[in-house]
């Protein structure tokens, strides 16, 4: 069968697996593997070469496809977030397929890729702010990951900082891929709402090493002022 032919009648799970053999790049395997340290079972397939093969898949028998992918390599996880993330289904039912997902996030790649591609949480804020609240109390770093790249993908909003900013400061978790994304939230937030931001920065609960990235974050932003970027760098706390 041809690829029109089998694209058309949808892809099933050797279709996929053999797809994704041939898009593999081994250079390309070796330089984002040294980005995911503990992920051994990279093929080496670029993301935007995955969204376009999810999106093939998206149009047949995708429910099928989501049941019956195995975890043999990384790329099959990041085919399952895609599309669990961008499917035609009902709301509700993302929202359970997304229940189902998350324990086999295992890395900051999956996980922020399947968070920057949930387009529907734009129009369910509330569902969606209500879903992730056990994620950003939870103990495990991706599920706390999870919740707080979607904050920043979906809740830049005037409406949550307050809630967004309380979120952070309830975080506690020494894990690095959690630190980090709390680093990069606030910075994000902070490009958007610099008043706001910077009033939460001088009064915040944060551990001394997030605080200090998020600066750091804040002051490589080309969106910042430089005079802005000067007294950020004088407010790091020591220690």
């Amino acid at each position: 069968m041809d690829m029109t032919k089998e694209a058309a009648y949808g892809l099933n799970k050797e279709a996929v697996r053999r797809r994704l053999l041939e898009l593999a790049d081994g250079r390309y395997r070796e330089f984002h593997g040294g980005l995911l340290p503990g992920v051994d079972n990279i093929l080496g397939v670029r993301v935007p070469d995955l969204r376009k093969l999810a999106k093939e898949i998206a149009k047949g028998d995708w429910e099928a496809f989501l049941l019956e992918n195995d975890r043999e390599w990384y790329e099959k996880d990041m085919l399952q977030g895609l599309v669990t993330a961008s499917a035609k289904m009902e709301f509700d039912r993302r929202l359970e397929l997304t229940r189902e997902f998350i324990p086999r996030i295992n890395n900051w790649a999956v996980c922020d890729i399947f968070c920057g591609s949930f387009k529907e949480a734009k129009k369910h804020k509330e569902e969606v702010w209500e879903f992730l609240q056990p994620y950003l109390k939870s103990k495990e770093e991706y599920e706390l990951r999870f919740g707080v790249v979607m904050l920043l993908s979906h809740f830049v909003e005037e409406a949550y900082l307050e809630k967004a900013f309380a979120a952070f400061d309830a975080i506690d978790s020494d894990a690095y891929y959690v630190r980090m994304a709390v680093a990069w939230a606030v910075s994000v937030y902070f490009v958007h709402f610099p008043e706001e931001s910077m009033k939460y920065l001088k009064n915040n609960q944060l551990d001394n090493w997030t605080y200090n990235k998020a600066i750091q974050k804040i002051t490589e932003s080309y969106r910042v002022e430089k005079e802005m970027k000067e007294l950020l760098r004088g407010m790091k706390r020591k220690g």
